[in-house]
């Protein structure tokens, strides 16, 4: 007896597909609490920069406000702000517009 595979539907091969593009940009934004230092050594610690990279990251947040630290898949880029975060850094992902 043949097994036929279930149907999937275009709007949940389009979430699949949308889930593992690497099209969402990790955002960390500027705030009063942090030190530069700090900032630096997070990016280190949870995003594997050179000291240089992170330094470069961190003079964006504080002049610009912003700084787009890590294009990912939803996943990685949801995985990175939580850890972000969890450091006490402000973080928000969304998506590239195409």
């Amino acid at each position: 007896m043949a097994v036929e595979a279930p149907s999937v539907s275009p709007k949940s091969k389009e979430k699949v597909k949308d889930a593992f593009e690497r099209g969402w940009n990790v955002i960390v934004w500027n705030d009063p609490v942090n030190l530069m230092s700090y900032v630096v050594y997070v990016f280190q610690k949870v995003l594997g920069f050179s000291h240089k990279k992170a330094t470069v990251h961190m003079l964006e947040v504080h002049q610009e406000g912003k700084s787009c630290v890590a294009n990912e898949t939803k996943e990685k880029a949801e995985h990175y702000a939580q850890q972000l975060l969890h450091f006490g850094l402000k973080t928000t992902i969304e998506k590239v517009k195409s």
